[in-house]
């Protein structure tokens, strides 16, 4: 009988992984763009919606309702970065209204 010599699985090489506050601020810059595009895209719609119905198909309520949506989240996204910015006590994160 021949011995069939199996070698050992090898482990894959140790890529340099990204700091975790890297990691972090990638994730918000994703949330803030997709906050963009869907608050956009639901303005827009009840721009398209009031336009049709109330103003005589006129394009100023689809603009209007993509800035109002674009405003709200970059307030939110504001926010957001903000916040990350507060001083903290005893290593909570302090809230201010």
């Amino acid at each position: 009988m021949a011995s069939s010599s199996v070698t050992p699985a090898v482990p894959p090489p140790n890529r340099p992984s990204r700091p975790f506050s890297e990691a972090l601020l990638n994730e918000k810059w994703d949330h803030c763009l997709s906050t963009f595009l869907i608050r956009s895209t639901y303005g827009a719609g009840f721009g398209i919606i009031f336009s049709l119905l109330l103003f005589r198909r006129r394009t100023w309520p689809v603009w209007t309702g993509v800035g109002f949506g674009a405003g709200r989240a970059w307030e939110e996204c504001d926010s957001s970065f903000k916040r990350a910015t507060t001083p903290s006590r005893e290593g909570l994160r302090v809230l201010r209204p």
